[in-house]
């Protein structure tokens, strides 16, 4: 089997919006237009929604009502409206899934995606937005997964739960592949910038090729706080097992190892604004 294969069940696919593909490439052109951006918006009513809810929430502490998307997306800016079209996509492209809880993978991927922009603010080699998506959509790989071939998906489960295989070996001896491998083919299917597809194709392994992708580095760190925050790590043990060789092919300064208090704080903010 390989990974394209999967795609081959396009009834069982993701289900995310025409509009967000659209946005996240149109999004990624600094000279953008407002009038492009409301437009594409406007043209899903739940991504509208949504907008109008964020700009009216008490996040932004404004003395009137907001309802109309031009002045809404002019509010959010860029980079935030990006991260709430990505984020509100992706959180609703499935609505059940065996094997998964989607409110706990979901509050995992913005996680992983907020610390990846956190580590990117922090070097010039990974641009923040870039950083962030790439978070959200790590383990996209693992729920096409289970979407396509849901037995595989749990036997893999399985193995890893009882301890007899780690998570990438049981998916190289079932399936020939990894869910990272996966993941690169529907973000190809979907057509998003090739550097993207690629950090999450190697992000477990970033050392796999001759020279370490920054952006792939930046989503290994972010992975790693996040299994530190899901484990409850002691923060000794956090910079104990801190990989700094991957943090300085991202870039990051040497003292970030200092820093890592802050990193740690990182909650499930923007998941709880979404639903």
């Amino acid at each position: 089997m390989q990974a394209t294969d999967l795609l081959k069940k396009t009834d069982k696919l993701p289900n995310v919006p025409d509009v967000v593909r659209e946005l996240i490439q149109l999004l990624s052109d600094p000279n953008v237009k407002y009038s492009d951006l409301t437009e594409r918006v406007s043209h899903d009513q739940t991504i509208s929604l949504k907008v109008l809810r964020v700009v009216n929430s008490a996040y932004f502490g404004l003395s009137r009502k907001i309802s109309s998307i031009d002045e809404a997306t002019v509010l959010l800016g860029t980079d935030k409206l990006k991260t709430l079209v990505i984020a509100s996509g992706f959180s609703n492209s499935v609505a059940k899934v065996e094997g998964i809880k989607l409110p706990e993978f979901w509050a995992d991927s913005f996680r992983v995606a907020e610390l990846a922009q956190w580590f990117a603010k922090r070097t010039p080699l990974v641009q923040e937005d870039e950083a962030f998506t790439v978070g959200i959509v790590h383990n996209i790989g693992r729920l096409l997964l289970h979407l396509t071939a849901p037995e595989i998906a749990l036997e893999i489960q399985s193995l890893v739960a009882n301890r007899k295989a780690g998570r990438v070996k049981a998916e190289q001896d079932l399936l020939g592949f990894t869910s990272q491998d996966a993941g690169k083919a529907l973000m190809d299917l979907w057509k998003f910038p090739a550097g993207l597809g690629y950090a999450v194709q190697h992000h477990k392994r970033p050392f796999s090729d001759d020279e370490p992708n920054p952006l792939a580095c930046v989503l290994n760190l972010a992975c790693y706080i996040n299994a530190c925050i899901r484990n409850e790590r002691e923060y000794d043990l956090v910079r104990e097992g801190f990989p700094a060789a991957v943090a300085k092919a991202a870039g990051l300064p040497e003292g970030i190892i200092y820093e890592l208090d802050d990193a740690l704080a990182i909650g499930d903010g923007l998941n709880q604004l979404l639903h």
